[in-house]
């Protein structure tokens, strides 16, 4: 049987913090009940199948890319960068990655892309909620050592309440840089 590993990320879309990936081979018969789309699933319902997935997978592995690295070479290669960081880390090398959505990183091994993945397929689904989890982890420790942003409540999307903060605070050092709120409040800031 080929080993296939399912490979998502979390977190392209927040202004703040890393992206993250997540690459997970599961077997046959793995008997984890409820694998979807991470963001059709509770926080709490992602914590749950998160260990699950961890203590089935034949193999499985959560990397990312950091707020520099998404400024130095931008969100897309980030992301990339974070599904190879992601697929290099697992303890068994995979035949053939699946991956969600319609855009692939290099790999050293077959890499097969599907749209709507993480609702498609287990391994992909799985991959959604290790990077999901880890990405929610880190908007909660974020908003410890920067407290007034309220990032453990937005996971740092940029609501209302994350661009009043920025307006008021000004860019925290974890802010991407190069999305263009961020830049506006940046600005702004330098202007005082």
């Amino acid at each position: 049987m080929a080993l296939i590993c399912g490979v998502d990320e979390a977190g392209r879309g927040p202004l703040v913090g890393s992206v993250f990936a997540a690459a997970v081979i599961l077997p046959d018969g793995h008997g984890i009940i409820g694998l979807a789309d991470s963001k059709k699933l509770s926080a709490q319902k992602r914590e749950l199948l998160a260990v699950e997935i961890r203590q089935h997978a034949i193999a499985w592995a959560v990397a990312s890319a950091s707020a520099s690295e998404i400024d130095s070479i931008n969100i897309l290669q980030a992301t990339m960068l974070a599904m190879q960081r992601a697929v290099a880390a697992l303890a068994v090398q995979p035949e053939l990655a699946q991956v969600d959505g319609n855009r692939a990183p290099s790999l050293p091994m077959a890499v097969e892309t599907i749209v709507k993945g993480d609702a498609k397929v287990q391994a992909i689904s799985a991959a959604s909620i290790l990077a999901k989890v880890a990405r929610d982890a880190e908007a909660g420790e974020l908003d410890i050592r920067y407290p007034g942003y309220a990032f453990a409540k937005h996971k740092g999307y940029g609501t209302a309440e994350h661009l009043a903060a920025l307006a008021k605070l000004g860019p925290c050092p974890q802010h991407r840089m190069s999305f263009a709120p961020v830049r506006a409040a940046h600005a702004q800031a330098t202007l005082w």
